[in-house]
């Protein structure tokens, strides 16, 4: 079962990210050590899209260093 909406913003807020806003549904999360923000769109119960997942995955490697 893919992770929620909500799962994929906990832990980006847990590494550190914080949201910067969006139109309608996305929300661009940015970090001091990662270059690229992270936009995550849907609903906060909705289920994660794969590429989101991945997404947020390699942000967190990223933060990490």
């Amino acid at each position: 079962m893919p992770p929620k909406i909500r799962d994929l913003i906990a832990e980006l807020e847990r590494a550190g990210f914080v949201d910067r806003g969006g139109k309608g549904s996305h929300r661009n999360f940015v970090h001091p050590g990662v270059k690229m923000p992270v936009t995550v769109s849907g609903n906060l119960g909705d289920d994660a899209k794969h590429y989101q997942t991945r997404a947020v995955k390699r942000a967190l490697e990223e933060a990490k260093k």
